[in-house]
């Protein structure tokens, strides 16, 4: 694979193209999807938009989160992924603009989660935040990824929970799971499967 820090869009949607997604039965779950977005940093390193929710929200609040959400009636993942994009950070991209999805990811709070990436040509600093859903932007290079994922032992989650190391917290799944998979499957070329990473319990009560 080419340098994290130059990835392109065409081989961002290779790499995601040569990647056997998959896709889990919706049953008696909910539907939901998330979006990593590819933008545009200083000197023309892609980065990505990595959110925090605030405090005050009902649902998962203060917690790390990928721009995304619960589907609406009659919508298909990946419209409600582009729609998320647009009303968290006000990023509009189109259908054109979607390199690949990553592997559906089931939630201990009922949810079917859809990971698509998107490209776009703005700058990841012209991102307008919708101050109700969040709290602040992190703007991630593509290379800050490569980090190992670890994992630990949380009250709450009988089993070990794989986290992300981002900027001295811990990021754990979904979305890092996501994060992770990403990484794997973008920066090394490698089908990593996640499904069996571990939720603590405050990422789903």
């Amino acid at each position: 694979m080419a340098e994290a820090a130059r990835l392109s869009r065409h081989e961002i949607r290779a790499a995601l193209e040569a990647f056997d997604a998959v896709t889990v039965p919706l049953g008696d779950r909910r539907a939901a999807a998330v979006v990593i977005a590819v933008m545009q940093g200083a000197d023309g390193v892609p980065m990505f938009p990595l959110t925090l929710r605030p405090a005050k929200m009902r649902a998962h609040a203060g917690q790390f989160a990928l721009p995304g959400g619960r589907l609406d009636p009659g919508e298909t993942a990946r419209d409600a992924a582009l729609r998320e994009l647009g009303e968290e950070l006000g990023v509009e991209v189109g259908p054109e603009d979607v390199l690949g999805r990553l592997d559906d990811y089931v939630t201990r709070s009922g949810y079917v989660m859809t990971p698509f990436v998107v490209w776009s040509e703005r700058s990841v600093d012209s991102v307008v935040p919708s101050p109700d859903e969040v709290a602040h932007v992190f703007s991630v290079p593509l290379d800050e990824l490569d980090v190992p994922t670890q994992f630990t032992e949380i009250p709450g989650s009988p089993d070990p929970v794989a986290c992300w190391p981002f900027r001295g917290e811990h990021i754990h799944a979904p979305t890092g799971a996501v994060i992770h998979q990403f990484c794997e499957v973008v920066l090394h070329g490698r089908p990593t499967r996640v499904s069996a990473f571990a939720q603590p319990s405050f990422a789903w009560r």
